[in-house]
């Protein structure tokens, strides 16, 4: 039976006693805006006991400097937390080879190609595909119109919330792992992530959160 104060309404229960311990985590991004928001999103969706594990840091350095400033910066942690950097392909010349040094140091890679609208894609529809960021970010804003009657904006700080709202995340979720997993099986090589389009790994680092909190997201 659930546990009820006398008045009968149902006790509001901490993180602590309904899920599983949160790990830490440190998430880093190179833009101010679209990656950034929709993680801040995401993190005060959360109870303010697990929100406060999710530390969002935008590094303002050049792309190729990412994964060097994100080994700096966690040196700095006086706790321990998992680092994930979260990065489009878009006009990134080195993005291979950022991925790989990432990893090389213990750094998951949230990546998306080419871009991070690809991921707010699945929320409505199948991952559309287009080479390059412009067409993709203009062919998602139509998308993203039908779906929410909204204009969609790079800078909008309710992302998080009105994908939620409008869209299914968790149907998000196996659309990115069914694409994923259909480059990796219907080719004889391991193909780098920057061949790999239309595609993301920012379903990973959601996943894994939405997993470790065990919570529904209260926005839908």
């Amino acid at each position: 039976m659930a546990n009820k104060e006398r008045t009968g309404n149902r006790k509001k229960r901490t993180c602590n006693h309904r899920v599983p311990e949160l790990g830490r985590y440190l998430i880093f991004t190179d833009t101010k805006e679209t990656e950034a928001n929709y993680f801040y999103g995401l993190r005060d969706s959360l109870t303010d006991e697990c929100k406060n594990k999710i530390v969002i840091k935008v590094i303002k350095k050049d792309t190729s400097d990412l994964v060097k400033t994100a080994i700096s910066m966690m040196s700095f942690e006086s706790q321990y937390a998992k680092p994930w950097i979260v990065l489009d392909r878009d006009q990134v010349g080195d993005f291979d080879k950022i991925i790989c040094e990432a990893e090389q140091n213990g750094i998951s890679m949230g990546w998306s190609n080419p871009c991070i609208e690809v991921w707010f894609c699945a929320y409505f529809d199948q991952m559309i595909t287009y080479p390059d960021s412009v067409n993709c970010c203009k062919a998602f804003k139509e998308i993203f119109r039908r779906a929410t009657g909204k204009t969609y904006s790079k800078a909008s700080k309710d992302i998080y919330a009105i994908l939620n709202r409008f869209g299914d995340e968790e149907s998000a979720i196996n659309k990115a792992h069914i694409r994923i997993k259909s480059f990796e099986d219907g080719c004889n090589k391991r193909l780098l992530p920057s061949e790999m389009c239309p595609a993301t790994r920012v379903h990973l680092l959601v996943d894994e959160i939405r997993k470790n909190t065990k919570m529904h997201n209260p926005l839908t």
